[in-house]
């Protein structure tokens, strides 16, 4: 894939294809995408149910089909303990050494004192949740291992890799506890809290959002991940330390102002960071606000670049509807270019079709276009590629997730209609950029 600035945009709307992997009860999914060596990509698709699990697939574009590959709950060694099940995944998935890491998630809930938690009462002759599983997958022989389960019952809510040490770093859900595990032998620390007591803190004293991306620097192995009060904390596996960076935050007047000890955002965490190679640094975007920085953890700066939400939002000088921000952000396989998967408002004159959301959604926003956002890093060139559409003129919606192809194809999970059903399936964007 050639670089954005020597490529000339598409004029034509981006219109989006919808796939039917054939899971009725597919809900709404956040990261649990990613475009693996072998040129596939993979996805796992969620499920609210107390009877199944979330479900693992892979597209292939060579015949342009799905695949059913896992049931998550079953992959873990659970579906006949009649307990809470895998309902999903909220992390990519990681390429090491031919196999695809990544970990399952709570997808049934309590909500207690406002809070949604961890379910504490649960049906006659179901037990709660066991805890949140790495996982790995190896793409040669199709077969899963299951390498470690997080501890306390917790879900496994961020994870990220350091594929020169061979470590995988994950936060729990819901207390934000930071865990370290060593493919080689297989060891799995629990390093301690990073946020208070994370979601499950008492509101207004010691609840803070956790920090939903995590990036290692490759030279020196150390983990970086931010804070509701808008501090960047770095973990060095060699001391077992996590402390505070200092110099550079996110607390921010362009970010806006927030309280970190209260939910219903991500506050000034960052919501996802992207770590250039080229460059030796990260690039990420505050949820909220929608502004991409710059962070060099080599030169303790950080340094803001440009809002990259939407047109029509940076137009109307408004914050995101969507409050905690989008998670389908990630830089390109040319490791020039960010493509942002964003929120517009939908202008007044245009009309929704039949079928389509018309209700206030879970995150109190109303119904928007999704857009397609790319920012080219060594021109600083900002485009808006237009809202993108479903052939039947309906809106992608609740996407929280992005996958690049090796051609530019874009990936995602979106909500739309099957057969009279809202579900959350795959779909696919055409690469936006064409040869001159």
């Amino acid at each position: 894939m050639q670089a954005a600035s020597s490529n000339s945009p598409k004029t034509h709307n981006l219109t989006a294809k919808r796939y039917y992997s054939g899971f009725a009860l597919a809900s709404d999914a956040y990261n649990a995408i990613a475009a693996a060596s072998d040129g596939k990509i993979y996805y796992v698709l969620s499920s609210e149910s107390y009877e199944q699990g979330g479900q693992m697939y892979v597209y292939d574009p060579k015949n342009d089909e799905t695949q059913f590959i896992a049931d998550l709950t079953g992959v873990c060694g659970e579906a006949d303990k009649k307990a809470i099940p895998q309902g999903k995944s909220h992390v990519r998935f990681y390429e090491f050494e031919g196999k695809l890491y990544f970990a399952t998630h709570c997808n049934i809930y309590e909500t207690i004192d406002g809070i949604p938690g961890l379910p504490q009462h649960v049906p006659d002759g179901f037990t709660t949740y066991p805890g949140g599983h790495i996982l790995s997958y190896d793409l040669a022989t199709g077969k899963f291992q299951d390498v470690a389960i997080a501890p306390n019952g917790e879900g496994v809510l961020t994870l990220t890799i350091d594929r020169v040490r061979g470590y995988l770093y994950a936060l729990t859900w819901p207390l934000g506890n930071l865990l370290q595990y060593t493919i080689a032998t297989r060891n799995l620390q629990h390093i301690g809290l990073t946020c208070g007591r994370g979601e499950a803190g008492t509101v207004g004293d010691d609840y803070r959002v956790i920090c939903r991306s995590m990036f290692a620097a490759p030279s020196d192995g150390k983990l970086y991940l931010s804070t509701a009060e808008g501090d960047i904390l770095t973990y060095c596996p060699d001391t077992k330390t996590i402390t505070k960076v200092d110099g550079p935050h996110l607390r921010l007047d362009y970010l806006g102002r927030y309280d970190p000890t209260r939910p219903g955002s991500m506050a000034y965490n960052w919501r996802k960071i992207s770590w250039s190679a080229s460059e030796e640094v990260a690039y990420g975007v505050h949820g909220n606000s929608g502004y991409l920085f710059r962070f060099d953890p080599g030169q303790s700066t950080l340094t803001l670049l440009e809002r990259i939400t939407s047109e029509p939002s940076r137009r109307s000088g408004m914050f995101d509807q969507f409050r905690y921000g989008y998670l389908g952000f990630q830089l390109g396989p040319d490791d020039n270019t960010i493509y942002y998967l964003t929120g517009g408002p939908i202008p007044v004159d245009e009309k929704q079709q039949e079928g389509e959301e018309s209700t206030i959604n879970e995150s109190g926003s109303l119904p928007e276009n999704l857009h397609l956002v790319t920012y080219h890093l060594p021109t600083c060139q900002y485009q808006d590629h237009g809202p993108i559409y479903y052939a039947d003129g309906t809106r992608p919606s609740h996407v929280n997730s992005i996958a690049i192809g090796a051609d530019g194809t874009i990936y995602a999970l979106a909500r739309f209609y099957h057969e009279g059903h809202l579900i959350q399936d795959l779909i696919k964007i055409p690469t936006i950029f064409s040869s001159p």
